[in-house]
C-alpha cells in the first residue's frame, strides 16, 4: 500500500490515532461500514458505525500472486447484518474494503484489503465471514469450451439476446408456494408449457425481495401451471408477493434458432464429432477412396 506524506509522518511520529474501517457492498448495491473505533466516522460517502462489534482477525498479504486473505468476526444486528440477510445469501460474493484510518483525520488513512466474502457462518448469535483478496479470482479455470451446447449464459454480453424483450418475461403475483420452492398458478395465459423451463425466477418485493432462483421444471400438475425451482428461496415467500419469470434456454442450436431467433450469437459447436466418429476405423470389406462414409 502507497502512503501520502502526512499519513506516513503520522505513522513515524510515535503517537498516534489509529483505526480500521471496512466497508461492505452487496450485489444489489446495499452499502454497510463498520469500525473498531469508539466513534462513527464517515468518508468516501460511507458511514462507519462503532456500535456494530465487527472486529477483524490479522491480515496476511504476500507479494505476487498469493491470495490475501482475512476474517472478520461481528454480533448479528438488525442495524447491520442480519441473520436473515445472511441466512438469504444477500452478503455472499459482496465487495469488502478495509483501510487503516487516522480517526482524527480521516483524509489520512491507506487502503489495505480489497476483496470479497468467501464462506460466511454464523453461530451463537454472531457471524464470521472469511475474505479473500482479488487474487483470488485467478484460481478461477477460465478458457473456452468445445462442447455441443451453448457455453454463453442466457442474456449475457455473450449470448446477445435481451433478457427483458416482450413475451419472454412475465411479472406476476405469487398464488400459492410449497416450502419456498413450488409456485403453483390458476394459469399463465399465453406462455406455452415448459416456457420457463430452465429459466430464473426473481423475487421483486416481500421478505425475499432481491433473490432469484432456477427454474428446474414448467408444468401442469392438478390442473394447475406449476414452476418449480432447482433448490428453495432462502427467505420467506408469501401469496401476493411480486415475481418476475424469465423464458429459459436448454443451449440447444435448435431451441436457440426457434424459441430465440439468435443463431449468429450462438457459443456453441453443433457439428462437433461424437465419441463414435472420433474412435471410428476404415472396415476392411469397403473401398476407402478417400471420399465421404456417406
Amino acid at each position: 500500500m502507497k502512503l501520502d506524506d502526512a499519513f506516513l509522518s503520522h505513522l513515524q511520529s510515535g503517537v498516534t490515532t489509529l483505526c480500521r474501517c471496512w466497508s461492505i457492498r452487496r450485489k444489489d448495491g446495499e452499502t454497510y461500514g463498520f469500525t473498531d473505533h469508539d466513534l462513527d466516522l464517515k468518508f468516501e460517502g460511507i458511514r462507519f458505525k462503532a456500535d456494530t462489534g465487527l472486529s477483524a482477525m490479522a491480515l496476511q498479504q504476500g507479494t505476487g500472486l498469493s491470495v490475501d486473505n482475512t476474517e472478520a468476526l461481528g454480533a448479528l444486528s438488525d442495524a447491520a447484518v442480519s441473520e436473515e440477510d445472511i441466512e438469504a445469501g444477500r452478503f455472499d460474493a459482496a465487495s469488502v474494503r478495509c483501510w487503516l484510518v487516522n480517526w482524527a483525520d480521516v483524509a489520512q488513512r491507506a487502503l489495505q484489503f480489497n476483496g470479497m466474502i468467501g464462506e460466511l457462518s454464523r453461530a451463537a448469535g454472531g457471524f464470521q465471514a472469511e475474505l479473500r483478496g482479488l487474487t483470488d479470482m485467478l484460481n478461477q479455470p477460465v478458457g473456452r469450451v468445445y462442447q455441443r451446447p451453448c457455453t454463453a449464459v442466457f442474456g449475457d454480453t455473450e449470448c446477445g439476446f435481451d433478457a427483458e424483450t416482450s413475451g419472454y418475461t412475465a411479472e406476476i403475483a405469487v398464488e400459492q408456494v410449497d416450502e419456498a420452492r413450488v409456485f403453483r398458478f390458476a394459469e399463465l395465459a399465453g406462455f406455452d408449457l415448459g416456457w420457463f423451463q430452465r429459466g430464473s425466477l426473481a423475487v421483486l418485493d416481500g421478505a425475499a425481495g432481491g433473490l432469484k432462483g432456477a427454474i428446474k421444471q414448467d408444468h401442469i400438475d392438478g390442473g394447475q401451471r406449476v414452476i418449480e425451482l432447482w433448490a428453495p428461496l432462502r427467505a420467506e415467500i408469501a401469496a401476493g408477493d411480486h415475481i418476475r419469470l424469465t423464458a429459459g434456454c436448454d443451449k440447444r442450436f435448435a431451441t436457440c434458432r426457434l424459441k430465440f431467433d439468435n443463431v449468429m450469437n450462438f457459443q456453441g459447436f453443433p457439428d462437433i464429432p461424437g465419441d463414435d466418429w472420433t474412435v471410428a476405423y476404415p472396415g476392411s470389406s469397403a473401398a476407402a477412396g478417400g471420399g465421404s462414409r456417406r
